[in-house]
């Protein structure tokens, strides 16, 4: 077992059944100890944490052939922020997923250590602040530079020019005085995203009286403008959400999620899709894809020209999806292990059956593959192992790096979510999805309030939106345990610390080829903590990085002819030391992928002439009830 896996192990007793009650909060300082505890080293350390003497492995560069060593893990934690006066903040309530982040929703204040501005740094600031305002106004008609005042009128020299260059010389500031902020990091991380997030709502584009593009439009439309932008408004109040796009113009199974298959098993959690062949011949063995529970599994199957199940299908796979309830009152008891045995192993063994293989490929997405993987584990320590071969996308098993959302996760939120919903109800889709838009608030909010308010404007039918819209709730048991203990205690990664499914769980015993996959610009998995699951998993691991985004970077089909990807057959443990060696590859990562996945086909074999088998009769056309319940 990797030196630092072993240093952090300790006795199994975390469940993944449903919280008994609520943790108490623990002071600032429980949570550097839960940190120091999880990601020890030193020999005392691994003294207590009941390592083993000898068991160590040394670390150092391994090409994807073998298993890597470990990478330390750390309970995330700490302090909250918020400003207090003056240059120096202190810590209050930390913000809740889909809520204001400035409202200290939370109850709980866990005290943290003040921090501020050093005196130097803040007059460097202010005189360096104050020589650029000298500059322009001193220097002539301004020309604001950002995206947001590309027309024509904010470039014109009259007041609109002057505010929208006021406000870019006030905002670059205000950042840089966010970012120059010393002390606990977890209160600097969110005074940038709340500096942030106030930077970009106060921006004069957001406002009528100061937007002249919105002024000219109202004038030349005779006040239509405003009046379609008001019903836009009042139709997306009594929808609880902001349009981003015609929601009219796409329908589940009638233009998107359209690939032919059928339901061919179903349980009150879960349908699992088996999608019809297209080819003559097909792999042995079937692939099973496990979406995010957060979201609808058609984002791996939107149009024909970017669905990735279409693209596996053509590639001579049968392929079976596996799609999540849209969790409703009834089932809100629902716990984390309820996830894996009733969603991951009853559809592990329904493939099993109807395939008649012994062993499966699998493929997970987001949270889908952090639910695989803590499923197969679980499999594994009880003996079992039913993948051949695992692919992760965009994936968590190491949270010490959670990217954005590290801002909302802290013990206060955590006792504060299994207090209201910890033992029963449910973690809304809309509040899920609201948390997701704030951390790209200028794309995903702002520029719809414009448009679609001040302009007036329809937003424009888009594929990729609807889906993102059509958000999917989840139990209060799950979510809770999820966030606690893989968010805020990053224990997933740490050996048989969790018990799922009865069973204590180590990553490390998932001995099959893995092939994981980390996006360069993803706000939400950043690349470098997708690339720390090449060191955690066992048996033969290949990682890949795609250019852009969560999704956009996935979904990159090869007849687009769109980005490029990176490879690297060595492993060492700086993924930036991966980055520097790897060879940049023109167009979509998916062949490659698909190269790979064929590896483990076992074979050929003429392709089924009809779905399911004897036992598991055909229930449905895909794309399923399931996937058609609205969260809203």
């Amino acid at each position: 077992m990797p030196e630092e896996r072993r240093a952090a192990k300790r006795p199994a007793g975390k469940s993944g059944r449903a919280v008994a009650k609520a943790a108490p909060v623990r002071p600032a300082g429980a949570a550097a100890g839960a940190k120091k505890a999880a990601g020890a080293k030193k020999a005392v350390g691994a003294k207590k944490a009941g390592a083993k003497p000898g068991a160590s492995r040394p670390a150092g560069r391994k090409t994807s052939g073998g298993r890597r060593p470990g990478v330390g893990s750390r309970a995330a934690g700490g302090g909250t922020g918020g400003m207090a006066g003056g240059a120096t903040w202190q810590g209050t309530g930390g913000p809740s997923p889909g809520v204001n982040p400035f409202d200290a929703a939370s109850p709980f204040v866990p005290p943290v250590a003040p921090v501020g501005v050093a005196p130097q740094k803040l007059a460097e600031l202010q005189g360096e602040f104050l020589q650029r305002l000298q500059q322009l106004l001193g220097g002539g008609a301004p020309r604001p530079t950002g995206r947001r005042f590309a027309d024509q009128g904010w470039h014109d020299g009259g007041p609109f020019s002057w505010m929208a260059a006021m406000y870019e010389l006030n905002a670059e500031f205000l950042a840089r005085l966010a970012d120059s902020v010393e002390g606990d990091a977890k209160a600097r991380e969110r005074i940038r995203f709340a500096t942030q997030q106030w930077i970009d709502a106060m921006s004069p584009a957001n406002f009528l009286v100061t937007n002249p593009e919105a002024q000219r439009l109202l004038q030349e439309t005779g006040g239509e403008s405003l009046r379609a932008g008001l019903e836009n408004l009042t139709r997306d109040l009594a929808r609880g959400r902001i349009s981003q796009t015609d929601e009219s113009a796409f329908e589940v199974g009638r233009n998107v999620a359209t690939s032919p298959g059928h339901v061919v098993f179903e349980n009150e959690l879960i349908q699992l899709i088996q999608y019809a062949p297209s080819t003559p011949e097909v792999g042995a063995r079937p692939i099973l894809m496990v979406p995010p529970c957060i979201n609808k599994f058609y984002i791996m199957d939107l149009q024909p020209a970017n669905s990735l199940v279409a693209y596996a299908v053509g590639q001579g796979n049968t392929v079976f999806m596996l799609s999540w309830r849209n969790v409703k009152e009834d089932l809100a008891h629902l716990t984390w292990d309820d996830y894996l045995e009733m969603g991951m192993f009853e559809a592990i063994r329904v493939v099993r059956e109807i395939s008649g293989q012994d062993r499966i490929n699998t493929l997970g997405f987001c949270v889908g593959g952090t639910i695989l993987a803590a499923a197969l584990a679980a499999l594994a320590a009880r003996g079992e192992r039913p993948a051949e071969s695992m692919t992760l996308l965009t994936t968590l098993l190491d949270f010490s790096e959670p990217g954005v959302l590290g801002v909302f996760v802290d013990e206060a939120h955590a006792a504060w979510r299994e207090q209201t919903i910890g033992r029963g109800g449910l973690m809304r889709g809309q509040e899920l999805a609201s948390t997701f838009s704030s951390l790209r608030p200028n794309d995903l909010v702002w520029n719809y309030v414009v448009n679609n308010y001040l302009k007036g404007q329809a937003p424009p039918a888009f594929d990729l939106l609807y889906w993102n819209a059509d958000s999917t709730n989840l139990p209060g048991p799950m979510f809770t345990w999820y966030f606690r203990h893989m968010y805020l205690q990053n224990e997933l990664c740490i050996p048989d610390r969790l018990v799922c499914a009865g069973v204590p769980i180590d990553l490390g015993r998932i001995q099959v080829p893995s092939f994981v996959y980390g996006s360069r610009e993803d706000h939400i998995v950043p690349w470098q903590a997708a690339y720390a699951s090449t060191r955690l998993l066992g048996g033969d691991t290949r990682f890949t990085l795609g250019a852009s985004g969560h999704i956009a970077g996935v979904i990159n089909p090869p007849a687009s002819g769109k980005r490029n990807y990176w490879r690297n057959s060595e492993l060492p443990a700086d993924p930036h030391e991966w980055l520097d060696g790897a060879e940049s590859v023109p167009g979509s990562w998916w062949p490659e992928w698909s190269e790979w996945l064929g590896r483990f086909s076992g074979g050929t074999v003429p392709a089924p002439k009809q779905p399911g088998s004897a036992k598991y009769l055909p229930i449905e056309e895909a794309p399923g009830r399931y996937v058609k319940e609205r969260a809203d």
